[in-house]
């Protein structure tokens, strides 16, 4: 019997291709927040429920600082071990929500100094910042000098700001711990995630920090999670009902969507068989062009001289950390030839232009514009001619590189004119 493949079928194996399983390797550098409960086997544990896997390091002494992070010889080595996904940056509890300018100088530039050697020795790595949460009643112990903090929501936004600051600043991620706790603290108030400190989590916290994360490195829903560790499983659910609502149905909230590369580009002639690329890609750190004669090149914005007239097909593959993309064009190469205006007693003027396009020199005779390029496309531009030149208006043209088909005194000639 002949198994028909059906469109169902290919959904069907699109939407289990969105949930292969997963490997990553996350290195945790923080302090008694992240060793407490010991977050990163918790993580792992949560992640080995849903068939992913988590390859895990960690340096988490008490009360350690992002400063002292960054001088302590067992932090560095592990960052520069290289092989990580994601490096977890966290901060000391109470730092990030002090006034700006002391954060400013007490962790802004040790976040950045982290991250810099985070991507200096892990080539694809993210810095992914553990926003933590406000003490359950505040700080008392700075609330004299530091009102802000006086209570848990001024303690918590400000908290929320400073991280969302960090990852800004370095192009990092958020995983953010603190926001699912205050929804948690919102609407279910009963599942207690302090221990008698007010301040370190129980393990219905840490669990809920567990949730969070791997939802931010796997980028997946956390009702994929089986394990509940030692929590009721009603408890277990809303919390990973709560990690869905405030973390995977905002991913681009937290910086937490990988954008893939888009390549595109245009082309326009040079000179005689010298072709202009013009890459037009985002989201790309790498480039592979393929110029249909054999030959390639790995440079972002190529000229490129074929041998021979023709029509060649050229592919461009762009590509990042996070994937590759491809685009194709057909180009024609042919021998007409671009002569200066200048044989012919005309001129162009201003070239680049953003406006209005002049050409000069043109006395009585009767005179035609055709404005296109390379591939075929041709442009409307409104033209007036007045005292012996045209004034064309270019404005509604996108920015780039187009041919002027000029057809004057019985010759037809061609200049190459760029759009700001």
């Amino acid at each position: 019997m002949k198994i028909k493949f059906t469109l169902l079928s290919l959904l069907l194996l699109l939407a289990i291709g969105s949930f292969a399983q997963q490997t990553k390797r996350v290195l945790f550098i923080g302090n008694s927040y992240t060793a407490v409960n010991n977050l990163p086997q918790l993580v792992h544990d949560v992640t080995q429920s849903t068939g992913d896997s988590l390859v895990f390091d960690s340096n988490a002494p008490g009360s350690c600082t992002f400063q002292l992070h960054s001088t302590l010889a067992l932090t560095t080595s592990k960052i520069m071990a290289g092989n990580w996904d994601r490096v977890v940056l966290q901060e000391q509890s109470q730092v990030p929500s002090f006034p700006l300018s002391q954060v400013q100088s007490d962790c802004f530039p040790y976040a950045k100094r982290l991250d810099s050697l985070v991507h200096a020795y892990n080539t694809c790595a993210k810095s992914l910042f553990y926003m933590t949460w406000g003490r359950k009643n505040g700080d008392a112990g700075n609330c004299a000098v530091w009102p802000p903090v006086c209570t848990y929501n001024g303690m918590d936004s400000l908290l929320q700001m400073r991280y969302r600051m960090m990852a800004d600043s370095t192009a990092g991620e958020v995983s953010p711990v603190g926001a699912v706790w205050h929804y948690l603290r919102t609407n279910f108030p009963s599942i207690n995630l302090y221990q008698a400190d007010e301040s370190h989590p129980t393990i219905e916290g840490s669990y809920a920090a567990a949730c969070c994360f791997y939802t931010a490195i796997f980028k997946k829903d956390p009702n994929l999670i089986t394990y509940n560790s030692s929590l009721s499983t009603g408890d277990a659910m809303n919390i990973r009902n709560a990690v869905k609502l405030v973390v995977f149905d905002s991913l681009a909230k937290w910086k937490l969507l990988d954008v893939k590369p888009n390549a595109s580009f245009t082309t326009a002639l040079a000179s005689g068989t010298t072709i202009q690329f013009v890459n037009n890609s985002t989201n790309a750190t790498a480039y592979y062009w393929s110029f249909g004669d054999g030959n390639n090149s790995t440079s972002p914005q190529p000229n490129h001289v074929y041998a021979t007239n023709g029509s060649y097909t050229v592919s461009l593959i762009a590509s990042s950390c996070t994937g590759a993309d491809t685009s194709t064009l057909s180009v024609q190469v042919g021998t007409t030839s671009i002569a200066l205006l200048s044989t012919i007693g005309l001129s162009l003027s201003p070239n680049p232009v953003s406006t209005e396009l002049t050409i000069s020199g043109i006395g009585e005779e009767l005179i035609q514009l055709k404005v296109g390029d390379v591939l075929g496309k041709t442009y409307v531009c409104p033209a007036t001619k007045t005292n012996g030149s045209i004034r064309m208006d270019v404005s509604s043209l996108p920015a780039g590189v187009y041919l002027l088909e000029i057809n004057y005194k019985n010759l037809k000639q061609f200049c190459k004119f760029i759009k700001q």
